[in-house]
């Protein structure tokens, strides 16, 4: 009969007839024990219910817990969705466990899920930075644990060195402008959410940048393009009102979404008015090749941007990463019919 008490170690080295030192190795996955004295130990933990307690064994110095921290915004939006999974995947190739939390935009949250995931002593974090956070979190987590920042860096007011991983915003953002305007269209606007994240203001860059760089080529010839820009679609339903009236004042001929929720509330407006404006999005999702005609959209890689961080963090840990530098993922532009 088991007791009351989880089993212990020593209890296990006991039951085996083995030291302790010897069940140790065991448990912390030595392959050089003798196949007979294995065999034991395996059998006396099953017996036991012993389960072997890697936050403690990680509070001795040089000890792994074998746990990685995931920070997102939203694990509701597909983006993050697909990141979780791409740094889950890499983490269980190499024994890791993954913990995943969503700050959901909020500052204070966000500093609370570092702090209990720093006590909780993960081996290191993946971290995709709330919009409002200034980086004193970031400067203090940095100290303690092995940390890389995920589509977007710490923030705007302060410098930190850390390893960062980003897709390019800004020339996915120029290279869809320009498509449309290429398709001929002369008022395109701007789509997407508040400007203190990272993403927006760099995608609204190159937004511009597209809209400069065809003025200066002449491509209208009837002066500069003046830029339409709105950026309080924080969820599809806001966008969709958006759109629903630039299709009222007819002061828009092209919708540059700049997120995957405004093209959805772009394709919503247009659905219910029965009438539809050119339209390329930042950022793929599962119905764009399925309605007519197929949305356009600069599509980054997720999967590989997860990726990239995981490994990156793994590297850390093992001490061979090198100093901080940002890794800028390109993008591509999938044009299906949507842009005209």
């Amino acid at each position: 009969m088991r007791s009351s008490r989880p089993p212990t170690m020593n209890d296990v080295a006991a039951a085996a007839g083995v030291g302790l030192k010897t069940v140790s190795r065991y448990v912390n996955g030595a392959t050089n024990i003798n196949q007979e004295l294995s065999e034991r130990i395996g059998a006396a933990i099953e017996a036991l219910g012993y389960r072997h307690n890697l936050a403690a064994a990680s509070i001795r110095p040089g000890r792994s817990s074998k746990v990685i921290g995931l920070i997102i915004s939203d694990l509701a939006n597909p983006y993050y969705s697909v990141l979780a999974r791409s740094v889950e995947r890499v983490c269980t190739e190499h024994g890791y466990l993954l913990m995943s939390a969503s700050s959901e935009e909020d500052a204070d949250r966000h500093r609370l899920l570092v702090d209990r995931l720093v006590a909780q002593r993960v081996d290191g974090l993946v971290v995709v930075p709330p919009r409002q956070a200034t980086t004193a979190w970031a400067t203090s987590t940095v100290v303690h644990v092995p940390m890389v920042l995920l589509d977007r860096p710490t923030g705007p007011l302060e410098s930190v060195e850390v390893h960062t991983v980003l897709a390019d915003n800004a020339g996915g953002a120029s290279r869809a402008t320009a498509a449309m305007l290429a398709a001929g269209a002369r008022r395109v606007a701007f789509l997407g959410d508040s400007l203190e994240l990272y993403t927006m203001r760099e995608r609204l860059a190159g937004y511009h940048r597209a809209l400069a760089e065809a003025d200066l080529g002449g491509a209208t010839g009837t002066g500069p393009i003046e830029p339409i820009v709105s950026d309080g679609a924080h969820s599809v339903e806001d966008a969709a009102a958006v759109v629903a009236g630039f299709l009222v004042s007819g002061e828009v001929d092209a919708v540059f979404a700049a997120n995957n929720r405004a093209a959805i509330g772009a394709m919503q407006a247009f659905a219910t008015a029965g009438r539809r404006l050119p339209l390329v999005g930042f950022d793929d999702f599962e119905a764009a090749p399925l309605v007519t005609p197929a949305v356009s959209v600069v599509a980054q890689d997720v999967a590989l941007m997860g990726r990239v961080a995981a490994e990156t963090l793994l590297a850390l840990i093992a001490g061979e990463a090198g100093p901080p530098v940002t890794h800028t993922l390109d993008v591509r532009l999938e044009l299906r019919g949507s842009e005209r």
